[in-house]
């Protein structure tokens, strides 16, 4: 008898554990389907990711983060991408190869990488500096320039749909 009562109150302990992350997760994750190749080979198109929406409230974006932001007005419009460079960092890149405040940019995500050249700039304070994985199929900062604090949703904290996607960033 003992032994069910005690079983009983795990059971309800769990489930109540259980609602109480789900409740949390609806309001702090958000699970936008990415559209496109940028962040190929570890996102593809037609994959979910889990976006923390809480992230950016209390701690700055950091190099090597992938965030998801919205790039205009349309807030239907989500693009994911990696952080390259925080506010005053001096980012440029020479034939592909970053340079992050002079020194070369270890970058292993990278498999597909092209040959542009972007002048040096200096992120500006309340921006990121943002770069696909896929560098040939990514529109990003080198496009469009550093993105606004205001317009980054959260940061990509994982793969849920399909499930062979399942698992950290």
């Amino acid at each position: 008898m003992v032994r069910l009562a005690r079983w009983r109150s795990f059971a309800s302990l769990t489930l109540q554990l259980a609602v109480l992350a789900l409740l949390i997760a609806a309001f702090f994750v958000r699970l936008p389907q990415v559209s496109g190749l940028s962040m190929e080979p570890h996102i593809h198109s037609g994959e979910y990711v889990a976006i923390n929406t809480f992230a950016y409230r209390f701690m700055a974006p950091r190099r090597g983060d992938i965030v998801a932001f919205h790039r205009d007005n349309d807030a239907r419009g989500v693009f994911i991408k990696r952080v390259i460079a925080i506010p005053g960092d001096r980012v440029e890149i020479a034939r592909g190869r970053v340079y992050v405040n002079g020194t070369p940019l270890e970058e292993p995500y990278v498999q597909h990488g092209d040959d542009r050249s972007v002048s040096a700039l200096t992120v500006p304070a309340g921006t990121v500096y943002v770069l696909g994985d896929n560098r040939p199929a990514s529109e990003d900062s080198r496009t469009f320039g550093p993105v606004q604090d205001d317009r980054l949703m959260g940061r990509a904290i994982a793969g849920v749909w399909p499930p062979r996607m399942l698992g950290g960033l």
